[in-house]
């Protein structure tokens, strides 16, 4: 296994376990928290996900959710992290957004753990509330903001919404990330492309569409892989049916990530593992992939 890796694709909601999620809310009990961690379709993951985000009540308790996933992604050897913040779901909660993005901010300055955020808007939620992510995340260059994304439900949320609303976060100084090819066919990440993402969360589908994956290998743009991810979401039926072997050997840029750590039973070091030993990839290649696809250069 590489000795350093970087996490660019991790959801803090989504690496949110059992033991912090007790410290947050000590009427929890294990039984609960794990049946609400638990799913086998994108529907289900959804659901569980919108659980603990309405557990996140107060700027500290994202606070201690950072802390923990950066301790946790130390302890892995990994010393870059991209962390995706759902501001889309902060504002749907009608918290301070500012208030906790400076409370996660901060905590993860003090980390080893060389850090970045992503500030994630809700693609079913449309353009004019992706809007209001974009002009935050604009606002907060200077203070570790890196990237505007959109994640969410590809089906209820098509891409091409958001082609101003990426425009003005590239204008902005952001760079450009999209959840695409996940659920749905190699369309949507086609839409991404069109749009201006620089980077596809998932992109699986493109496996489907030689012309596609060529576009990806001519203009150089990575797929964020999150094996175990999809797996558990249903994306592919088994995890020997998983196209990541396939769209390596097309010469697909391939990056590793967890995406959900705490709902998909994964770590960083768990989706190298998987990638080397199932399906035969190079590790320290995926890995150097990791920082060289990373938005922020050097280490």
């Amino acid at each position: 296994m590489p000795n350093k890796k970087a996490e660019l694709h991790v959801h803090l909601e989504g690496s949110i376990g059992a033991e912090t999620l007790m410290a947050i809310d000590p009427s929890l009990t294990r039984v609960e928290i794990e049946s609400n961690l638990t799913c086998t379709s994108f529907a289900q993951f959804l659901q569980g996900y919108i659980w603990v985000n309405k557990k996140l009540e107060k700027p500290e308790h994202y606070a201690l959710a950072t802390r923990h996933l950066l301790d946790s992604l130390a302890s892995q050897g990994v010393t870059y992290a991209e962390i995706t913040l759902s501001a889309g779901v902060v504002l749907w909660k009608e918290q301070d957004l500012a208030a906790v993005y400076e409370a996660v901010w901060r905590e993860s300055e003090r980390s080893s753990v060389r850090t970045f955020w992503i500030l994630d808007a809700i693609r079913q939620f449309g353009p004019e509330k992706g809007m209001e992510v974009a002009e935050f995340a604009v606002s907060r260059r200077n203070q570790g903001a890196i990237a505007y994304g959109i994640g969410g439900d590809e089906v209820r949320g098509p891409a091409h919404w958001f082609r101003d609303v990426f425009a003005y976060a590239r204008d902005g100084g952001l760079h450009l990330v999209c959840h695409a090819g996940e659920t749905t066919g190699p369309e949507s990440v086609w839409s991404a492309l069109a749009i201006g993402a620089e980077r596809i969360g998932h992109g699986i589908a493109a496996v489907q569409d030689p012309a596609l994956m060529a576009r990806l290998r001519q203009d150089n743009i990575p797929l964020e892989v999150c094996i175990s991810s999809n797996v558990c979401t249903g994306a592919v039926a088994s995890l020997e049916q998983h196209p990541v072997r396939a769209l390596y050997q097309a010469g697909v840029p391939i990056t590793i990530h967890t995406d959900d750590p705490a709902f998909f039973r994964t770590t960083l070091t768990r989706e190298y593992e998987l990638a080397e030993k199932v399906f035969g990839l190079p590790a320290g290649e995926l890995a150097a992939n990791g920082f060289r696809y990373a938005f922020q250069t050097g280490e």
